[in-house]
């Protein structure tokens, strides 16, 4: 799949990198699954990132308008769930 993900002009270098990381974390979790700790961990990065509630919907909706993978999904189901691997539908 080819697109583009969304990040603001005000981060770093290295904020960019953290936010694509997360990006790519939720897109394993829908293709093959990943680790409960490691999708924690970039997520709360992320959230470090984007701490408000706002900027973290508009730039998780952007994803999921031009990826087809939802990141509230996948971080709710981290949330609720106690295995260790995160697998989406």
């Amino acid at each position: 799949m080819e697109y583009q993900y969304p990040f603001s002009l005000d981060w770093s270098t290295e904020e960019v990198i953290d936010v694509v990381g997360f990006f790519q974390s939720i897109e394993k979790a829908y293709e093959q699954g990943i680790e409960r700790d490691k999708l924690m961990e970039a997520y709360k990065r992320f959230k470090e990132i984007v701490p408000g509630k706002a900027e973290e919907k508009r730039i998780c909706n952007e994803f999921e308008e031009s990826s087809g993978y939802s990141s509230y999904r996948a971080v709710k189901r981290m949330k609720e769930s106690d295995s260790k691997i995160i697998k989406m539908k």
